[in-house]
């Protein structure tokens, strides 16, 4: 089975590890909503270069992930714009960094919202119409903090940790509906957030980027490698393939062996 003509949603998608997954879907024939914040001519461009390069629909919503109300909408307007949702992609996500005595209640409500929250109203938003069809791919962006913690880091390990508990019971309820649901994990990615942030450690430090690179993966990962965008994007289509229908309510890691250790 081919999944082209099928239909995507993909949150956080104008950067990064979404655009990565969005690219890698279009790539397959699939049209693809994209969903984030960013320049309005930049996400543009990104739109009408997805479209003309692949020939396949694609289309943007700003709607903004921390309002359930929007989510919701956001699911909807996928749906009436494709005349189906076939693949959701949960991959939004933002950060705050501080101990947990310093860490403000506000942070903690934004991160959970986005990280978590999100994911849950679109996930019961989507499953109806995916329920219906008897198939549909529910992929949700964890990280390897989905599976292990960090310090200083309180609201996102416990929302990631949350999106791999609630990728189990969706993949439990679903098990029998032509539904799979699945949470990938990745360890360190290379968008262009953390571009930036290897060259401000490089002027920091007076080193360069290479010193900067093997010195931050090897706070975690034994592999001393990030993964790409890329990579994760072929991860989410093999997801989707007929050689994947039996993985369901899985976490996957793709962490440079991360969570072995």
């Amino acid at each position: 089975m081919t999944i082209r003509g099928k239909s995507a949603l993909v949150t956080g998608s104008t950067s990064g590890i979404g655009l990565g997954v969005a690219r890698a879907l279009a790539g397959e024939g699939v049209n693809v909503m994209l969903n984030g914040f960013g320049d309005a001519e930049e996400i543009e461009r990104i739109r009408s270069t997805l479209a003309e390069e692949f020939s396949v629909r694609v289309l943007y919503d700003a709607a903004d992930l921390s309002d359930a109300a929007q989510v919701a909408q956001l699911v909807r307007r996928t749906h009436v714009e494709f005349e189906s949702l076939d693949i959701l992609v949960n991959n939004a996500g933002i950060q705050f960094v501080a101990p947990i005595q310093d860490f403000p209640e506000e942070k903690w409500d934004a991160v959970i919202a986005v990280n978590l929250s999100a994911v849950f109203h679109a996930m019961k938003a989507a499953i109806p119409g995916m329920k219906e069809r008897k198939w549909g791919r529910v992929i949700n962006i964890a990280s390897a903090h989905g599976l292990v913690a960090s310090p200083n880091k309180v609201a996102y390990v416990a929302a990631k940790h949350g999106v791999v508990g609630a990728t189990k019971v969706a993949g439990l309820e679903l098990a029998n509906d032509g539904v799979t649901v699945n949470a990938i994990c990745p360890g360190w990615v290379l968008t262009p957030l953390v571009e930036q942030q290897l060259e401000d450690r490089a002027r920091q430090n007076a080193t360069d980027v290479a010193h900067e690179t093997e010195a931050l993966l090897a706070e975690k990962q034994p592999m001393l490698t990030f993964t790409s965008p890329a990579s994760i994007g072929a991860f989410v289509v093999f997801l989707c393939s007929d050689a994947a229908q039996t993985i369901t309510g899985a976490a996957l890691s793709i962490d440079g062996g991360w969570v072995a250790q």
